[in-house]
């Protein structure tokens, strides 16, 4: 019986506290960002920033899931040839490679969770935008379209 009663405790607790724990694996740096498409329209998104090299290697690491309208925005602080990969990763994400102007230089699509592979963002770039696997598509969003965030226009003020 008390064995019964410790075990219905934990799970209820259980049930209380990984809600919690999947929201402090989010970073706490939200922002609205705003992909302009060269061919008309627009798509608005809230991104986590990644800012710190601590935050930028856990990424979206371990996540199950993200809802359509949030992403994560990578700033490596400078303009430079990025590399990544989707270790520890579940979500198939697609990645647009940003320069420091917001302007989408290349774009990779579907990429493979839990994969090693390097992903080259096949330009120098600040940025790396990460987004649901096939949401770019999607939404017509295309090498040449532009990126509009706070941190985005920070990077780009003198």
């Amino acid at each position: 019986m008390i064995l019964r009663r410790t075990l219905l405790k934990s799970a209820v607790l259980a049930l209380f506290l990984c809600p919690l724990a999947a929201l402090a694996t989010e970073l706490p740096n939200r922002e609205t960002l705003t992909i302009a498409r060269a061919s008309g329209g627009s798509a608005t998104f809230t991104v986590e920033v990644a800012a710190t090299e601590e935050e930028r290697r856990i990424g979206l690491m371990d996540r199950k899931s993200m809802a359509q309208d949030r992403g994560m925005l990578f700033d490596f602080g400078e303009t430079r040839p990025v590399y990544m990969w989707m270790r520890n990763t579940y979500i198939p994400l697609d990645m647009l490679f940003i320069d420091g102007s917001g302007l989408i230089r290349h774009i990779r699509a579907e990429t493979t969770p839990l994969s090693d592979d390097i992903i080259d963002s096949h330009a120098p770039v600040r940025f790396v935008l990460e987004i649901n696997g096939g949401l770019a598509a999607k939404l017509g969003i295309a090498v040449g379209d532009t990126v509009a965030s706070p941190a985005i226009a920070k990077a780009a003020a003198p």
